[in-house]
Order: structure tokens, then C-alpha cells, then sequence
């Protein structure tokens, strides 16, 4: 009996070819597309695979073996010199580490901090938050407004988020007046240093290019302010500090607020040369003439004319909003809690950073805004 006229045209080759085109399309339709398992692979790569990994990578707990003993971390390897800081830190995917202390939580801190357009997944945040009752209730709401974020849409979400309590405690209440009172300044902004090392020594990695200090006060700020502190390429910078408040015609207005972002002075110097080496030298205090060129005082928000990419070199640096190459805190440059040429803190810091050979610059006419309590 003759066969049919369709199967007399086939052969194996068209059936072998017909079976790799059929499970070829399968393949196509069910598998996840390029871009998220690419973004899969990646997380994975960055992740810590054991406990002993730095707090800025996340960490992914490690499963028993089959006879139920755990794998030994591993010995991991960390090139410094892959490291990079550049100009367009978004391109190179380089990872920010943002660190604040905090002792009270601001809801406008963290919805300026959701509104930064960097990759949230190259962000790491730590906090340092007292032991108090202030720094209980702090840490509560912090503690809230992660929890909705890391559980949101996944672009908002950050790489890794450390929180730490103080091991000592605040030596003064953190109303503005008891805060800025000149007889408390050299305690307060010692215990401030004690703070800032503790979170920085503590959150940085081996993969961390830049520190982002910000102060939990700080509550506005423009969402490319990482790109745009960058793109400087300098080893230390910070914008111009303001605040925002209502004058007594009712009306909205804005004021300096950071004036430890200054250019030393020769007055300042003399002033030095005559105090005690523990002593140390304030800005903004009348009982203190330096007579130091303040950034504060150089921009104004209202000259809607001036380069907003202006620079100046600085001698002192404050801490409100303040980007750092990481390479110059691993160099060695930390935040003094004792005298150091009689500054003290972020002030300081500048110091301990020049005499590292790191300059410190500043951007007058570019600007964030501080909370008005």
C-alpha cells in the first residue's frame, strides 16, 4: 500500500530540525529576559556570602551542607586599585556609602533621601543613633521607614542599611539652644567625633568609593546631588548649607546656616597662637573674632545668576552635607575628637586630611537645606 503524500516528503533531518526550532521557542517564551537575570547574577556577585563580610555588602545566609555542617567563609581577595572615583561615578557603577548620625528622625530627611536619582542599589546607608530616649524613639522610626522602603519597588530599595547604638552617652540634649551654646561646644562636637568614627570605621568596605556625610537634619537637597559633588573630582567637597524659615512679615525666606565651611584667616591664626594646647577655635561665636572668610556668606540662593559649579579651596569643612573620595578616610583621615591645630570634629578633619596631602572645596552657590526647628 503506498504511502501518504506528506509522509513520503518527510525525512529525519526535517523532523530533527522541526524538534530544535519547537524547543528553541519554548526556551525563548519561558525564559526571563537578558536584562533581569543579568541584574540577578549581579546582586548575587555583590551579595556577602558570610558573616564576616563588611556590613556594606548584603548579606545572604549560607545553607548546611547535606551533612549538616556549614561551609568555612572563604578567604576573600579585595584589589584597592579597582577601586574608582570618578567624574561620572553613575556610569562606572561606583558604590556610595551615606553616612548619618542621627538622634532624631526627620520624615523630610528620609523623603529626600528616597527622591536621590543614583542608583539606589549602589547606595549603602549607616546610622549611628544614641542611646537614649530621643535616640529609642529615632530609632523606631527609622526602623519604620526602612521596613516600607526595602519592602517597596525594588529601584527604591537600598544595597545594605546599618544602624548602630552608641556605646556612650550624648553629653548634651539636642534642643538647637543647649546644641549650639558656645560652653558646650568642644564636649558636644568631641562626642560628635567619637560618633562619626565609630560609624565610619564600622560601614566602610573594601568596594566603597565615595562617603556621602549627611546630617539627619539636612531635609533638602537636589536629587543629582551625588552626581553633581562628583563630578568635581575633588577629595573633599561640600555645598553651601542654608535654611529656610518664615520672617516675622510671615513671609517664606532664607538664611545661611553652616558656617563651619570657612578659609582661614590670619586673625585666626593669632587667636591660636595664643590658647593652650587643648583649647580649640569655633566659628559663628562673637567671643571668637577668627575673622575667617565663611562660604555661608560668599552665595546667596537669591543671585539666581551665579555658576552654581563655582569652587573655592577651604581650610575647615563642615559636616552637614559633605563628600568624601574614600580613599582619603582610608588614607587615614578621620574625625578628631581632641585638639588637633585646635579644631576639633569635621573641622578638624579638613586638617588631618591636608596634612595627608587630600584639599578640601567648596561649592557657594550650590545648595541644601537644613531643617528649621
Amino acid at each position: 500500500m503506498p504511502t501518504t503524500r506528506s509522509l513520503r516528503r518527510s525525512n529525519p533531518i526535517t523532523l530533527l530540525l522541526g524538534a530544535v526550532l519547537t524547543l528553541g521557542f519554548l526556551f525563548f517564551l519561558l525564559s526571563p529576559p537578558h536584562s533581569a537575570s543579568a541584574s540577578a547574577r549581579s546582586k548575587h556577585a555583590s551579595a556577602a556570602s558570610n558573616p564576616l563580610s563588611p556590613p556594606t555588602s548584603p548579606f545572604r545566609k549560607q545553607s548546611p551542607e547535606a551533612n549538616g555542617k556549614r561551609v568555612p567563609p572563604p578567604v576573600v581577595h579585595y584589589f584597592l586599585n579597582n577601586v574608582t572615583t570618578t567624574t561620572d561615578p553613575e556610569k562606572h557603577r561606583e558604590t556610595i556609602l551615606i553616612l548619618t548620625p542621627l538622634a532624631r528622625f526627620y520624615q523630610e530627611y528620609w523623603d529626600n533621601l528616597l527622591k536621590l536619582t543614583y542608583p539606589h542599589q549602589l547606595i549603602s546607608l549607616g546610622f549611628i543613633i544614641p542611646k537614649n530616649y530621643e535616640g529609642n524613639a529615632a530609632t523606631s522610626a527609622l526602623q519604620s521607614a526602612i521596613a516600607l522602603t526595602q519592602s517597596g519597588p525594588e529601584a527604591a530599595r537600598f544595597a545594605s542599611i546599618t544602624i548602630l547604638r552608641q556605646d556612650f552617652d550624648p553629653p548634651v540634649s539636642q534642643n538647637e539652644a543647649d546644641r549650639h551654646a558656645l560652653s558646650h561646644q568642644k564636649e558636644r562636637r568631641a562626642a560628635m567625633a567619637r560618633a562619626r568614627n565609630s560609624l565610619l570605621f564600622t560601614t566602610i568596605g573594601p568596594s566603597t568609593s565615595w562617603v556621602l556625610w549627611l546630617d539627619a537634619d539636612v531635609i533638602e537637597t537636589p536629587p543629582t546631588l551625588i552626581q553633581d559633588l562628583a563630578s568635581h573630582d575633588k577629595p573633599i567637597i561640600v555645598p553651601n548649607c542654608w535654611q529656610r524659615f518664615t520672617d516675622d512679615a510671615g513671609k517664606p525666606n532664607v538664611r545661611p546656616y553652616d558656617y563651619n565651611n570657612w578659609q582661614d584667616s590670619e586673625a585666626a591664626a593669632q587667636l591660636a597662637s595664643t590658647m593652650g594646647p587643648d583649647d580649640i577655635l569655633l566659628e559663628g561665636y562673637a567671643e571668637m573674632p577668627t575673622w575667617r572668610s565663611l562660604m555661608a556668606k560668599v552665595g546667596s540662593p537669591t543671585n539666581k545668576k551665579a555658576n552654581p559649579r563655582t569652587l573655592i579651596p577651604l581650610d575647615g569643612v563642615g559636616g552637614t552635607a559633605l563628600l568624601v573620595k574614600a580613599e582619603v578616610h582610608r588614607d587615614g583621615a578621620m574625625f578628631p575628637p581632641f585638639a588637633f591645630y585646635h579644631l576639633i570634629e569635621t573641622e578638624g578633619f579638613a586638617r588631618m586630611a591636608k596634612r595627608l596631602g587630600w584639599g578640601s572645596w567648596g561649592l557657594p552657590n550650590y545648595f541644601v537645606y537644613h531643617y528649621n526647628e
